[in-house]
């Protein structure tokens, strides 16, 4: 981590998201916090293969949110800085009203997002889509400059993110 608040490595995509899940487990934990509606933690690096989390998707399953990373390049309007919430990817879009709900919940609470698009990429939530799962899904993650590379982002972004994952696990989206 630099001084100016960037941090630097490699495979930053798994390991911002798999961190930023962690530690609100632990938090949870020890706070005794209660999500709204029972949830599942599931922790995947198959979505570049196609297959994504789907094994162990439940029929209970209604919401399916995968935390990965926003790709930044040209053309995008993710940044380092803020979370960023996918509207569509290679697969097509998002669910309307869950993207809704999520932009929503960063307005509330003053958490900076950018909207965007990934028409090269693909998601675990993406991938349980093409499996046939019938749940309502989105993705959102951590601005990443460089993926699969010595990659960057900035705590900024990352703090951003943990609040986006933890507003939305303590709401509930009701149809």
């Amino acid at each position: 981590m630099t001084e100016t608040g960037f941090i630097k490595s490699r495979h930053l995509d798994d390991k911002v998201s798999a961190a930023i899940l962690l530690n609100l487990l632990r938090v949870y934990k020890e706070e005794g916090i209660e999500l709204p509606v029972t949830t599942h933690f599931a922790f995947s690096v198959f979505e570049e293969v196609g297959h994504g989390a789907n094994s162990n998707i439940t029929s209970q399953v209604v919401e399916y949110l995968a935390v990965d990373m926003g790709a930044m390049g040209d053309d995008q309007q993710t940044d380092e800085y803020t979370v960023s919430i996918c509207v569509k990817d290679a697969s097509g879009p998002y669910h309307y009203d869950f993207r809704q709900h999520l932009v929503a919940l960063a307005k509330e609470q003053d958490i900076p997002f950018k909207l965007d698009i990934y028409p090269f990429y693909g998601s675990d939530a993406s991938a349980a889509m093409s499996a046939g799962a019938e749940v309502k899904h989105a993705l959102l993650g951590a601005g990443i400059e460089s993926s699969h590379s010595y990659e960057r982002t900035h705590i900024d972004s990352v703090v951003a993110t943990e609040r986006m994952v933890d507003a939305y696990l303590k709401s509930a989206l009701v149809d």
